[in-house]
């Protein structure tokens, strides 16, 4: 008791001349890709370079406003990005919306085969070159995205130390684990949806359309709503507000982010 006593009077005496030196800070990344979204960027920093950071939540939690964010901010920087996209469900609309260039992107659709879509990564992240790599698994059902072997996870943030590659990995349910350097949880607050919602289109990935007299389905849009065009995901997700709670690393700024998404998509 009287080491510990004498331990802390030393302690504060040291503080008064040096200041806290005693006290842990924790180790910022030396280097950050922007969001995009100023409230995430000034809490967080940016997504970490060389390092793999998860974003995770349910369906139209804004796991993909988030993501079109970043790619848009990465993009107009003339960075180029590549986008692995397991179940193709990229929204090109969307993306457009978001201000995503196509020109400095890659995007790799493969099939719904998730061993396909981690081949491409690993090709991806060997090659090099990228300013971020993005896995799209959203679509994936959780039971198989917890059951991928850990050493894919490895072998990735292996292979993008000490480079200048951001890869985002975007899942149903937290899988990375202690892999990833930051991970994030995404829920959407705003009740925006209709009463009466879709998940059936006229396309394989591109645009919803409204109810028809032909087809009985739900629809994304009030079904007092009758027109002829497609309506993609941008169209319904603007003014969501959407939390971040960042989940790792423990103690890194505060824990909790809100923003709200204007004209990208959120599914």
């Amino acid at each position: 008791m009287n080491a510990a006593v004498t331990k802390k009077q030393i302690e504060l005496s040291l503080a008064d001349r040096f200041g806290h030196i005693f006290e842990g800070y924790e180790r910022l990344p030396a280097e950050t890709i922007s969001t995009g979204i100023s409230t995430i960027d000034n809490a967080l920093h940016g997504f970490p370079r060389g390092a793999i950071t998860e974003i995770h939540g349910q369906s139209s939690s804004g796991r993909t406003s988030l993501m079109l964010s970043v790619l848009a901010a990465a993009t107009s920087r003339e960075e180029t990005c590549a986008l692995v996209d397991c179940n193709d469900t990229f929204d090109l609309s969307s993306a457009a919306n978001a201000g995503v260039d196509f020109n400095r992107l890659l995007w790799v659709r493969c099939g719904h085969r998730l061993e396909r879509a981690f081949k491409a990564v690993d090709l991806i992240l060997h090659g090099g070159g990228f300013g971020s790599v993005t896995v799209n698994l959203c679509d994936v059902a959780p039971k198989i995205v917890r059951r991928v072997i850990s050493t894919w996870w490895f072998r990735f943030r292996r292979a993008i130390e000490n480079t200048p590659t951001a890869l985002i990995v975007l899942t149903p349910v937290n899988a990375v684990r202690s892999c990833a350097v930051l991970a994030l949880e995404v829920k959407n607050e705003a009740s925006v949806w209709p009463s009466t919602l879709s998940l059936v289109s006229e396309n394989s990935y591109s645009g919803f359309t409204v109810e028809t007299e032909q087809r009985s389905h739900l629809s994304l849009i009030k079904s007092s709503v009758r027109t002829d065009s497609p309506q993609t995901h941008s169209h319904f997700l603007r003014a969501m507000n959407i939390r971040v709670n960042r989940e790792r690393p423990v103690h890194w700024q505060p824990a909790e982010i809100k923003f709200q998404a204007t004209s990208c998509s959120g599914l």
